[in-house]
């Protein structure tokens, strides 16, 4: 009998696709709207100052960075691939909102997303996916999505700017 993973098909596999890109609007959107916002949270926590409007126009970037990776890795077939780094990526920046919430007792913008949305995806994406990459692809891209969280984190710390 062969595992389940091999009788989901492609079709199964791009609706997965379109859950990142759903469910990282709903994040930006708590960011946006949660509390004072995660811009006025960063001054008060970090104290970072990041503009409401410089906070859109990356998460902007952001959103658009994860449609072009989508379509990019359907058009170059590694799809799965991809899946695993954006499941990396929405687990490690849940667990970041997750413990930064529990360090400093207090909610932050975002937490609700991260623990109800992008930890579960980012858990059942790593885990439905390993199967499908060789062992050496699946830790590389679980690598890549550290790396792209660490780059975010950097970003945020400048308030934004790449200069």
């Amino acid at each position: 009998m062969k595992p389940v993973k091999e009788h989901l098909s492609d079709t199964s596999v791009d609706f997965w696709s379109w859950l990142f890109p759903i469910t990282y609007l709903m994040h930006i959107a708590e960011e946006y709207w949660g509390g004072d916002g995660y811009p006025a949270y960063l001054l008060k926590l970090r104290g970072v100052h990041l503009s409401p409007t410089r906070f859109l126009i990356a998460q902007t970037i952001g959103v658009v960075l994860v449609l072009v990776g989508i379509y990019l890795s359907r058009r170059f077939k590694f799809l799965n691939m991809y899946l695993v780094i954006l499941g990396a990526v929405v687990l490690v920046n849940g667990l970041t909102h997750m413990i930064t919430s529990f360090l400093h007792l207090s909610y932050g913008p975002g937490l609700i997303t991260s623990i109800l949305i992008w930890m579960p995806l980012g858990i059942a994406t790593l885990v439905r996916f390993k199967g499908s990459l060789s062992d050496r692809k699946y830790w590389l891209a679980v690598l890549i999505g550290l790396g792209i969280n660490g780059v975010v984190a950097l970003l945020t710390l400048k308030g934004g700017r790449i200069v």
